[in-house]
């Protein structure tokens, strides 16, 4: 996926936009699933914030 300008303009990297896509099915998951999914996401959130300085 590609970065995508949010209404600002300020370009979203697609790291991060792939990562908050993890949220769209996860009202149809058991909640016992929930947290290896937000688990997950935080990972990926992270390197990829984390990517942006190069932190």
């Amino acid at each position: 996926m590609t970065s995508q300008p949010p209404s600002d303009g300020v370009p979203i990297p697609a790291g991060i936009i792939d990562t908050l896509a993890g949220l769209q099915d996860l009202d149809e998951l058991p909640t016992a699933e929930h947290v290896a999914r937000f688990t997950a996401m935080h990972n990926s959130l992270t390197a990829a914030l984390s990517s942006i300085d190069d932190v």
